[in-house]
């Protein structure tokens, strides 16, 4: 079983993580130079799931170093900001089958007529990301809240 990483004071955070349709993944080739990519994403804390087009560089990259970072869009004139890191690894269907229903609510909308039974036909890669990491600004009564959850 796995502990999960946000805890009732993260509920800002939290809530971003649900609603927000992007997240900008960095992956690393083989000289460590950074590559990030926009990507639909689960958040089922403290996990991260994405699918990729199985022939992907962002998959040849997770399957040579699974390091990656990622961040979600800014918010509130930027003073909303959600970044991490985490450990990725490309997974099996039935590593994920829980997650297909909520993935597919999540993005049912921005389909275009698609069936999600299509969708993943071509994003047929799982890749789960075990976040290690969590970063996150926000407007506070004193300012500038910063949080570090690890």
């Amino acid at each position: 079983m796995t502990v999960p990483l946000l805890g009732p004071q993260d509920a800002a955070v939290a809530a971003r993580r649900a609603r927000e349709p992007i997240l900008w993944l960095s992956t690393v080739d083989r000289t460590s130079r950074p590559h990030t990519a926009p990507v639909w994403f689960l958040f089922a804390d403290p996990r991260i799931v994405v699918f990729s087009r199985p022939g992907t560089a962002k998959v040849g990259r997770v399957r040579r170093n699974p390091a990656v970072a990622f961040s979600l869009d800014s918010a509130a004139g930027g003073a909303d900001i959600v970044l991490g890191e985490g450990e990725a690894a490309l997974a099996g269907p039935d590593d994920v089958a829980d997650d297909l229903a909520p993935f597919e609510e999540k993005y049912h909308a921005l389909l275009g007529g698609q069936s999600f039974a299509e969708w993943l036909r071509t994003f047929s890669q799982p890749v789960v990301v075990t976040v290690t990491k969590i970063v996150s600004w926000r407007p506070g009564p004193g300012g500038l809240e910063h949080r570090r959850i690890v």
